[in-house]
């Protein structure tokens, strides 16, 4: 593969995860706004912090596999 192939297929890569994060993070606070107990806010409330935490730790990590390649 040349090097636009391999960094416009880590650019895709990238947008894939950002995009997945941000519906995983959305359904969150659809579970979390219609939760009718508390077991569910609670579930809601994990979901959205575990998505922002993807969303922020998952492409950084990846960069720098990348970078050390």
């Amino acid at each position: 593969m040349t090097s636009d192939t391999v960094a416009r297929n880590r650019w895709l890569v990238l947008v894939a995860i950002r995009i997945v994060t941000a519906t995983g993070a959305v359904f969150g606070v659809i579970v979390l706004a219609r939760a009718p107990d508390t077991a569910m806010r609670v579930l809601g409330v994990a979901i959205v912090l575990s998505a922002l935490y993807a969303m922020a730790v998952v492409p950084r990590g990846l960069t720098a596999k990348w970078r050390s390649r």
